[in-house]
């Protein structure tokens, strides 16, 4: 599958230009952003770590094998790339045990670089955003442009679209969802199931958000749209006066759309006829996930972009700093920016 088809067309214009990003995980830098204070004391340890060119899950690994722990004793808020530097909290549940030593998990790909006693587990999706810093290189773009397009997407946010990794290669992961949903079963694997689940969710929601851009209407409100703070996963409905919420011209209220599960569209109207219509599109995803007991959820349509700034280190590279709500791509803020050249693709001459 193409991108155009996995994702949806852009919101402020064709790309600016061309670049590399992740030439070096440096290039792609995340901090989880954890608003919880921790005690000091409790049988859990939450561990602060960096990690480089590791994925979440092969760290976890290696973090409760060091610890003498089962697996299911370490818990992580949420997946972070593997070709990356990224600082994420993991913990580990010690009932009557002492620190362990987890020097044995440490190399150049993983430190531990901090170490504190809590007395409840991390939950998944505790954290309330992740910071990035990331570093396009091997630009070719006219800077007039890309300042006029970085100026527009930190006024008016970007789509909320799911990006090309939660597809896997080549959307291979839809494929293998497709076949599941074909034959009416679900993966015995946990982590495969969940993946597909996932995958499936976040094409019918990319392919509803890529109508409301295709239309102009994805950072606009209108009656029966289901509207939702950045962050939150409550939603309300919106009549004619929430429709002019002056909140929604600050960027901290948004239209939502579908995460696909039981029932019908709870939107009204147009948004909801909407729906109805993409699922019944992909009506063999859409009753899978159903079948899969998937409740119905929210996702913001609209992605605003918390404390953006930009400049050049050097004439070919653009380096990016900002905020997203967990759950987040940062490749989306990325897409409406520039084409992103495979890392090993060498500089051709480009005109602009």
């Amino acid at each position: 599958m193409t991108e155009l088809e996995l994702l949806g067309p852009r919101a402020h214009g064709e790309a600016c230009g061309q670049a590399v990003l992740k030439a070096v995980a440096e290039d792609f830098q995340v901090d989880e952003v954890l608003d919880i204070p921790l005690s000091g004391q409790g049988e859990h340890l939450w561990l602060w770590v960096e990690k480089r060119g590791l994925n979440t899950e092969e760290a976890a690994r290696r973090l409760a094998r060091a610890a003498g722990v089962a697996q299911r004793a370490i818990s992580y808020a949420g997946l972070k790339d593997r070709q990356a530097l990224t600082r994420q909290w993991f913990s580990l549940h010690l009932p009557g045990k002492n620190d362990p030593d987890l020097a044995r998990a440490e190399d150049d790909s993983l430190r531990v670089l901090k170490a504190v006693r809590h007395s409840r587990k991390l939950q998944r999706g505790a954290h309330a955003a992740n910071g990035f810093t990331l570093r396009l290189t091997r630009l070719q773009a006219d800077r007039e442009q890309l300042e006029r397009r970085l100026q527009r997407i930190k006024a008016q946010g970007v789509p909320n679209y799911f990006g090309l990794q939660r597809f896997g290669f080549g959307g291979g992961n839809i494929d293998e969802a497709r076949h599941f949903a074909a034959e009416g079963k679900l993966p015995e694997q946990r982590n495969r199931r969940s993946r597909l689940l996932s995958a499936a969710r976040s094409l019918i929601f990319n392919r509803v958000l890529a109508v409301r851009v295709a239309e102009g209407s994805w950072n606009v409100a209108q009656v029966g749209d289901l509207l939702a703070f950045s962050g939150s996963r409550s939603f309300f409905m919106a009549g004619e006066a929430e429709c002019a919420d002056p909140r929604l011209a600050a960027l901290d209220l948004h239209p939502s759309g579908p995460l696909w599960g039981a029932g019908a569209s709870p939107a009204g109207g147009a948004v909801q006829a909407l729906e109805q219509r993409i699922g019944a599109l992909e009506g063999a995803l859409a009753d899978w996930l159903v079948a899969a007991d998937m409740a119905h959820e929210r996702r913001i349509l609209r992605l605003p972009i918390a404390d953006l700034s930009w400049h050049y280190p050097e004439s070919d590279t653009l380096q990016l700093a900002f905020v997203l709500p967990a759950g987040c791509f940062a490749t989306a803020v990325v897409r409406e920016l520039v084409d992103l050249l495979p890392a090993e693709q060498t500089d051709t001459p480009c005109e602009f």
